[in-house]
């Protein structure tokens, strides 16, 4: 069966899923400029970041990347994260639950 929803209308803020339960978990992140979400892992997943619009700083650890409209990012969940909007961005995010 195909599930099919438009991420323009997901407003629930700073995140919102247009899929109830299953796999992969997908989320739309949006954040105003100079919001952060708070360090944390997903340590049994593998995280896609795909950037909509707006820029990002992404620290991984203690690394930290801009990430720019457009951008495909995959990170290991097992590390620490936490995007900061340098402008207003919005995201869609998918994590995967890890294969090893």
């Amino acid at each position: 069966m195909i599930e099919r929803r438009s991420l323009d209308e997901l407003t629930a803020a700073p995140h919102a899923r247009p899929f109830d339960g299953g796999e992969p978990v997908v989320i739309r992140l949006q954040l105003d400029a100079g919001e952060r979400v708070e360090p944390h892992t997903h340590p049994e997943r593998r995280v896609v970041l795909y950037l909509r619009s707006g820029r990002l700083e992404l620290d991984v650890d203690d690394e930290t990347q801009t990430i720019e409209t457009g951008d495909v990012v995959r990170v290991d969940g097992r590390h620490e994260l936490s995007p900061k909007a340098i402008e207003t961005s919005d995201a869609l995010l998918v994590l995967a639950r890890r294969i090893d």
